[in-house]
């Protein structure tokens, strides 16, 4: 087969067009459209902010501006396991770097980046309002407090565990 007649795999827009559909109006929904679109999708790349904007009647560039100002959106595939370890003041002061050297060492990359079996992915965050179990993590919204490097091993295990791996 020639390199012209390869077809990129198409994304199905099926249960976002639904969602969509469902609105009872598109006016000031495009925050709403995008977190549900990163639910279904995981991320929010380039193909899926062209279809939020062609269905939203909204500039592509408006859509894109949107997803790059916020946090929370990301247009780069994260792992199964989104590990963020907060930075905040409360949380360095207590020893997070460390704990986040640790875990760049255990997985194996670096913070943004995702490990090749695509099973994890690692951010740091300012202040997750945690303070009190501070330095904290979180996988997926599960909140580890009072964390140490010691402790970093058993929580990869933990969900590698969840895999059979």
């Amino acid at each position: 087969m020639s390199q012209e007649t390869k077809c990129k795999p198409s994304i199905d827009f099926s249960e976002l067009d639904s969602y969509i559909d469902s609105l009872s109006t598109l006016n000031g929904s495009l925050i709403t459209v995008l977190h549900k679109a990163q639910d279904i999708f995981g991320y929010l790349p380039k193909e899926v902010l062209a279809h939020i904007s062609e269905r939203l009647h909204i500039p592509v560039s408006k859509v894109y501006g949107v997803v790059t100002f916020y946090s929370f959106f990301t247009t780069t595939l994260k792992g199964k396991y989104r590990v963020n370890v907060c930075l905040g003041t409360a949380c360095f002061v207590r020893g997070a770097q460390d704990v986040l050297d640790e875990f760049k060492k255990e997985l194996n990359i670096e913070v943004g980046k995702t490990t090749d079996d695509g099973l994890f992915s690692l951010d740091a965050l300012r202040c997750v309002g945690a303070c009190g179990l501070a330095p904290v993590v979180s996988v997926n919204g599960k909140v580890y407090g009072r964390m140490v490097p010691d402790k970093v091993k058993g929580i990869i295990k933990e969900y590698k565990d969840k895999e059979g791996a």
